[in-house]
């Protein structure tokens, strides 16, 4: 009788262990049971499609390369941006920040990577000689970049996020409108800028408008797993209504291959050109101070803010992830916006999702018919979702803000130089024409302004000071007879 009282209390005493282990566990840990990870997974692939594919199509273009090898590139992107989301999310020795993230080709590389496109000299080697070779080096300044987290307290790191969010409201609009205001045409052999005719059509706003309004429904209504994926629901909502309005092309489906392998150095060995390497280098510096305000946004979120370490070792990924581009045929990777507004849109913090997600993308580089189908989503259905996912980012840039003490004049500086600098971009995109253009990549990057303006007023408004400081001595007790100056 004694024996069986005994193995009860034992018993009851390990489902109190495992109950507290579960309650232990933090939610960016938390593994979703296997269909459920599998349809979020999903949703973070089908929001970051549209980016993800497009840098490969426009690289592909201004070299000319047939229809074959531009579908060969897309599906070397998506192969490799599967490969570098799953290091950034799960972590790999130094490499990853462990956190809900998804890494895709970064826009800020497109315009040195045309300049060697179009150089004769140089071509797709050059290209991804300098991948790599940028790579290489953001290995090496990522630790550097990494200590100046000390120095991004909430008012530096909110106003980044806030910016963030509104610098990428702009793509959501678009995206919701059928695409971009102005579009490129050739007439008589010459490249003109016109306005887009289709842009804005009714029957457009009025899909996007669909889209929004099922995400904001589910998001209200939905319980449970449902309302995790109310980003999926509603563009999964708008596919079938663009399929049905007659807005969804299937063309190439049945030419894409079921399986087609991604050899490294398809187009040849990378040439090291130093010019070369030197100019995407540069680009890629800015491209870390985005990657780091993208960071600090899901670790707000997620609610695990970075330290130094963990910093410096998502940033890491940037580098190993440009490497890891230039092997595969394809280009710098970077954190993607959308999807750290798709975590703030549903609340799933676990990271294990990007991990799942990058699976799904490297099978969709593998299987190039699956990616023909995805690539077959308009761009008027993102829309409804990037206004929410957008503006989600904005929403929690304001959040951290909110707990800012305004009451000490410096920080209302801070916030206020700093939004009105990263908005000079987006509200006045020639602002800076007859700067360098050296500096093009850090002028026309509204987050990159906003941060480097945060960064240095909050040194001089916090860090900096003329007015006498005591000396402290070592038993605690100030001494006022002696001071010195700051």
């Amino acid at each position: 009788m004694q024996n069986t009282t005994d193995k009860r209390v034992q018993e009851r005493r390990n489902e109190h262990r495992v109950e507290t282990s579960r309650e232990k566990v933090h939610p960016v840990e938390e593994v979703p049971p296997p269909l459920h990870l599998f349809a979020l997974g999903l949703q973070h692939v089908l929001v970051m499609y549209a980016g993800a594919i497009a840098v490969p199509l426009i690289i592909g273009g201004a070299l000319n390369l047939p229809k074959d090898q531009i579908a060969f590139l897309i599906s070397a992107d998506l192969f490799a941006s599967g490969i570098v989301s799953i290091i950034q999310s799960l972590g790999i020795w130094r490499f990853g920040v462990r956190l809900p993230v998804m890494m895709g080709v970064t826009f800020a590389s497109v315009p040195p990577m045309l300049a060697l496109a179009n150089n004769p000299e140089m071509g797709i080697t050059a290209i991804y000689g300098a991948v790599i070779g940028a790579g290489v080096f953001v290995l090496f300044l990522a630790p550097y970049v990494g200590r100046l987290i000390r120095f991004f307290p909430p008012v530096v790191v909110g106003t980044v996020i806030t910016i963030t969010g509104l610098t990428l409201m702009p793509i959501g609009i678009n995206w919701a409108g059928g695409g971009q205001p102005m579009i490129t045409v050739i007439e008589d052999g010459i490249s003109k800028r016109v306005p887009n005719p289709d842009y804005g059509a009714p029957e457009y706003i009025l899909l996007s408008l669909l889209v929004l309004l099922v995400i904001l429904a589910v998001a209200k209504f939905g319980r449970g797993f449902l309302a995790n994926i109310a980003v999926l629901v509603g563009l999964s909502v708008g596919f079938a209504a663009a399929w049905f309005a007659g807005f969804v092309e299937f063309h190439g489906v049945a030419d894409a291959a079921w399986f087609s392998p991604v050899t490294p150095f398809h187009f040849g060995y990378p040439v090291f050109d130093p010019q070369a390497i030197l100019s995407l280098s540069i680009v890629m510096v800015v491209v870390m101070v985005e990657t780091a305000g993208m960071l600090l946004a899901v670790g707000e979120m997620v609610e695990q803010p970075l330290d130094e370490k963990r910093m410096t070792e998502g940033l890491r990924v940037d580098g190993i992830g440009s490497i890891i581009g230039g092997i595969f045929n394809t280009f710098p990777y970077v954190s993607y916006s959308q999807n750290i507004g798709l975590v703030g849109v549903t609340g799933v913090k676990s990271r294990w999702v990007c991990v799942m997600a990058g699976a799904i993308l490297i099978v969709l580089g593998l299987v190039p018919k699956l990616s023909t189908v995805a690539a077959s989503i308009p761009v008027v259905v993102l829309g409804g979702a990037g206004i929410v996912m957008f503006g989600m980012v904005c929403a929690a840039g304001v959040k951290i803000l909110a707990g800012v003490d305004f009451t000490q004049r410096g920080n209302l500086f801070i916030v206020g130089v700093s939004i009105v600098l990263g908005l000079i971009p987006t509200l006045a995109p020639a602002f800076y024409n007859q700067m360098p253009a050296a500096l093009d990549p850090i002028a026309h990057s509204g987050i990159v302004m906003a941060a480097i303006s945060a960064f240095i007023l909050n040194l001089y408004f916090t860090h900096f000071s003329l007015e006498p400081r005591r000396v402290v001595q070592a038993s605690g007790c100030e001494n006022p007879s002696r001071e010195t100056k700051a």
